[in-house]
């Protein structure tokens, strides 16, 4: 008798905990977009590294996972449309790339308006993410769009100019026509004659193919992939700097939604991502470099005299930057002292003080 009793205890024990309902994993839907093709490395890197690194650390508790949803290359925005498409909701989380929007995203500048200082993917990356999130101006514009801000990223490492003839020194760039994007065209107004021509990566081919341009300003590692090398044999070396040209960026509306765990995910492997895609950048440059001249490219090495003569020759694009923002209420001078001071800090020492002047003005 009392081992039926005892039997029936544990079988009603067990029904009962059998009866309790494990947590169920909640599903959590991402549309990420950016204009740019499925190739370009930091779309790939993308979806190589941060999604599987998301999904990864959220595993780890067991109590989200994330339905990733990619459309890139123009399937939903252009490489410029990006910044508007989060905006409207269009995708959740995207890849802005910034160097289109110096009106709206003025702060994100600070890279470009200080070139001929550091060549080093990394360094950048991490001294303007720091910016980014010492100073509220650069989080608040991407506010103004209806984004959070997540981490700025530096896919290239470094400009270089890329010609249809060869330039050996800054007089061969005098008189001519070279495309690029947003404020490195501001590097060609010390240079006699020189005009600069709006374009974005993916055009860059055919506008030096067709003689639009005689040549553009590009990264190697880009240079590799688009196959540059087909109509711009000439690589001129003049190390005008990494600059963070893309920055992860989360709608609003729909971060607001997310649990304070995916929040926190996300933002750990943004900057995770841009140590990973900056470090990549560097790793693939002197392989790009080779790619290049095994397509049939030449690499010129510009002296240091001709970068000095280059950076002493354009207006002080980081001062007028600088008092831009100043000027709006924003801590513009005391920004951009801040970045060139990680920069020094970290061995960095600039052809041109852009900083020093700055605080003159």
């Amino acid at each position: 008798m009392l081992k039926s009793i005892v039997k029936r205890a544990g079988l009603g024990l067990a029904l009962s905990v059998m009866a309790v309902p494990a947590m169920a994993t909640e599903t959590i839907k991402a549309v990420v977009i950016d204009g740019y093709p499925a190739r370009a490395l930091w779309v790939k890197e993308f979806t190589d590294f941060f999604i599987p690194e998301v999904d990864k650390r959220l595993a780890e508790t067991g109590n989200y996972q994330m339905d990733w949803q990619e459309s890139y290359g123009g399937t939903i925005v252009k490489p410029k449309g990006v910044l508007e498409g989060i905006k409207l909701g269009l995708g959740d989380i995207g890849i802005v790339t910034t160097i289109f929007h110096n009106s709206k995203l003025p702060s994100q500048a600070l890279s470009a308006v200080t070139p001929f200082v550091s060549a080093d993917a990394r360094a950048v990356a991490k001294a303007v993410d720091e910016i980014a999130k010492e100073y509220p101006a650069m989080q608040a514009e991407f506010d103004a769009q209806n984004q959070v801000y997540l981490a700025t990223g530096v896919v290239l490492d470094t400009y270089q100019v890329f010609s249809r003839e060869q330039v050996n020194s800054l007089a061969d760039l005098e008189g001519s026509k070279v495309a690029g994007a947003g404020m490195n065209l501001r590097y060609l107004e010390g240079i006699e004659g020189a005009a600069g021509v709006r374009g974005g990566l993916t055009d860059f081919y055919n506008m030096v193919q067709t003689g639009l341009v005689d040549h553009a300003m590009l990264w190697p590692e880009a240079a590799s992939t688009f196959k540059i090398a087909e109509v711009a044999p000439f690589m001129l070396k003049a190390d005008l700097g990494a600059v963070n040209s893309k920055t992860i960026t989360v709608n609003k509306d729909y971060w607001e939604k997310l649990p304070d765990e995916v929040k926190e995910t996300l933002q750990e492997v943004a900057v995770a991502y841009r140590d990973h895609v900056a470090g990549i950048a560097m790793d693939k440059a002197q392989a790009s470099r080779d790619a290049y001249v095994a397509a049939g490219g030449t690499i010129v090495e510009m002296s240091a005299e001709e970068r000095a003569a280059w950076a002493n020759a354009m207006p002080n694009i980081a001062a007028e930057w600088a008092k831009g923002l100043d000027d709006a209420g924003q801590p513009g001078t005391e920004m951009l002292q801040a970045y060139m001071a990680k920069l020094k800090d970290a061995g960095f020492e600039p052809v041109r003080d852009w900083s020093a002047e700055a605080a003159t003005n």
